[in-house]
């Protein structure tokens, strides 16, 4: 639970990184958005590497690992993109996200 947990926690940073710009910040210089970017992500990284190190040495696998993450982030950046961009979530999102899902359900399979 403690790696879903920081992966949740560092993917809310890292959806923030890379596109809190689009919303009222397209007038700043790219310089000072990709300064401010890399700010936020470092919060990232201190979430991220731990859930990692955590979820391999309680018996996940690399792979397991990374399916979950894009798995979480596909649902953190579908309410970023629905609560802060104002972007409605159409059928499409759905379907993409529900493969994800089943990917993260393939690894997992028989895992002991």
């Amino acid at each position: 639970m403690p790696t879903i947990l920081l992966l949740i926690a560092s993917n809310l940073f890292m959806t923030i990184a890379w596109y809190w710009h689009l919303k009222g910040g397209m007038g700043k210089p790219i310089l000072l958005v990709i300064l401010i970017s890399w700010g936020i992500a470092l919060f990232e990284y201190c979430l991220a590497v731990p859930a990692n190190r955590i979820g391999y040495a309680h018996g996940w696998s690399a792979g397991q690992l990374k399916v979950a993450q894009e798995a979480i982030a596909l649902v953190v950046f579908g309410g970023f993109m629905v609560t802060v961009l104002g972007e409605p979530l159409h059928w499409r999102h759905l379907a993409a996200f529900a493969c994800i899902l089943a990917a993260v359900g393939f690894l997992f399979v028989g895992r002991s």
